[in-house]
């Protein structure tokens, strides 16, 4: 049978395989091709609503944006949501489906796995290949038995597999001899290719080591591909959080910023979740975002954005424990701008009762918005649509908490009663807003407007840049770059001709009108060492 799809897996996590998925969705678009990604398993709590309601990993959302199709739950069927060390939720086709305990994984694989491959089918029915993206390493040889992300999918659907490893981790000949190493004989078999990511420097000194792996395992490597450092995109992974913090710091950034610009403080909660709400926030230029958990930054700094958490009240008893909620309260006292985003909103009311997530029973909230949260069994799941001061505004909601506005008159900080102005479904008390509605930042016209006034109440000179792209369109030129430098160092030839559309690909490649989705006519394929 010959492969409706090809799996790109990894040497660890973060090596780079949702960003080659998503490159590859678009060059092999741009080549007439109609491409589905997919993720069998995700384990994130970054995640995104489809059209059709459903919840599915943020990662694959943005790989079918790539891809140039509309995103659906059979990209990523299975998607567990982390709420402790050991406790995991589970959604199944993009809806809650039960939660999966620790000592339950092994177990509870099984019928994951039906749902998975059924996807899987559907999608290789409907598009001419499937860019899979696997989990972790295929090289945790503990999780083999009843895998069906890694090689436990490539063997079901006879899947080529890519293995992608991280140049920037070090060590990257033992990560990739080891990966082969530990595999067995029958897994080997469907590893056809190793690829470089972020190399920086000359690739002709890597050479000698690349050609001694393939000597020793036999695999070939399909390319280099060079540092991109102005490409990111949505992570899964809460090890990547804040990697678009890669630009020198503000001179005075410790002292609270320089005066034309502004400064974010992000709280990194311990089960932070779709923290991608501040990657717009980010590419705005003059704007300085840093993730924290250092009660100083989060006094300091000109804006603080409390970001969602898929275990609510445990993060607030964190943010207590650590000085945090002191100084979430001084900020407000000082009118100093604050914004809760879902479970960071639910944090800032007046009292939480939790008998679904971290079932606590009901713990008192912040006291800084006039709301009290329940939480239901039944997930919210939605893509609102509303406006702030004439801006139009649109965002996702996924949330078991329900924010209902409280009788008890808010406050000032003389103490004078404070009538509360509604906000994006949520509320505004002075400086401090609160929302359940992720995305939000990535209307452009919305996201500066909103900035200007923080700006202004913080003190600061820092004004939007009028000629700056919007975060859409910066997020479509780095899919476009990180495409370029697939089909510019990556023989991608090679890899089409590992499963069924090799034989058209070529025909389709040379039509540069093929798809709309192509930026440059003429590009050409540049093999890696091989």
């Amino acid at each position: 049978m010959t492969a409706s799809g090809i799996l790109v897996a990894g040497t660890s996590s973060d090596a780079g395989k949702s960003v080659v998925t998503a490159g590859l969705c678009r060059a092999l678009a741009r080549r007439g091709l109609r491409v589905a990604p997919f993720k069998a398993q995700n384990m994130s709590n970054n995640s995104m609503v489809c059209a059709d309601g459903g919840e599915i990993g943020r990662a694959q959302y943005v790989q079918a944006q790539a891809a140039g199709v509309l995103a659906s739950t059979a990209m990523n069927p299975v998607l567990l949501k982390p709420g402790s060390d050991r406790r995991s939720f589970i959604v199944v086709r993009g809806r809650a489906a039960g939660v999966l305990e620790a000592g339950q994984y092994a177990a509870g694989r099984a019928r994951l796995a039906e749902a998975a491959f059924a996807a899987y089918a559907e999608l290789a029915e409907e598009y001419d290949l499937v860019v899979c993206e696997g989990a972790g390493s295929p090289a945790e040889i503990n999780l083999r038995d009843g895998d069906y992300v890694n090689l436990g999918l490539a063997r079901r659907f006879g899947l080529p597999v890519v293995v992608v490893g991280d140049i920037d981790r070090g060590g990257i000949l033992a990560a990739l001899y080891g990966t082969w190493a530990l595999l067995s004989d029958e897994d080997r078999a469907l590893l056809k290719a190793f690829l470089i990511n972020k190399f920086r420097g000359d690739v002709s000194v890597l050479e000698p080591g690349l050609v001694e792996i393939t000597r020793r395992t036999g695999v070939p490597f399909l390319g280099v591909v060079p540092w991109l450092l102005d490409v990111w995109l949505d992570s899964e992974d809460t090890l990547a959080v804040g990697q678009w913090r890669a630009g020198p710091t503000a001179p005075d950034e410790a002292d609270g910023g320089a005066p034309d610009r502004l400064t974010v403080a992000v709280i990194r909660l311990p089960r932070i979740s779709n923290a991608t709400d501040v990657d717009a926030i980010a590419t705005e230029p003059g704007v300085d975002v840093r993730v924290t958990i250092d009660p100083v930054l989060v006094d300091a700094a000109d804006l603080v954005v409390l970001p969602g958490s898929r275990s609510t009240a445990t993060d607030l008893g964190w943010l207590r424990e650590r000085g945090l909620a002191d100084a979430l309260v001084r900020r407000a006292a000082a009118r100093r701008p604050l914004v809760g985003i879902c479970g960071g909103y639910q944090m800032l009311g007046r009292h939480l009762e939790d008998q679904v997530e971290a079932q606590v029973g009901v713990v008192p909230g912040l006291g800084l918005l006039p709301t009290g949260v329940e939480f239901a069994h039944e997930k919210v799941l939605g893509r609102p649509v509303g406006s702030w001061r004439g801006h139009r505004v649109e965002g996702y909601e996924i949330h078991h908490g329900i924010a209902r506005r409280t009788t008890a008159p808010s406050l000032s900080p003389d103490g004078a009663e404070e009538p509360p102005t509604p906000f994006l479904d949520g509320w505004q008390v002075g400086t401090v807003w609160g929302t359940m509605w992720h995305g939000i930042f990535e209307n452009d016209g919305f996201r500066r407007a909103w900035l200007t006034e923080v700006a202004v109440a913080a003190g600061s000179r820092w004004r939007p840049a009028t000629d700056a792209p919007g975060f859409g369109a910066r997020r479509a030129r780095m899919i476009d770059t990180l495409a370029d430098a697939l089909e510019d160092h990556v023989d991608l030839d090679a890899l089409l001709g590992l499963t069924r559309v090799g034989s058209t690909a070529r025909a389709a490649a040379t039509d540069s009108s093929a798809s709309s989705l192509h930026p440059r006519a003429g590009s050409r394929v540049v093999p890696g060492a091989r």
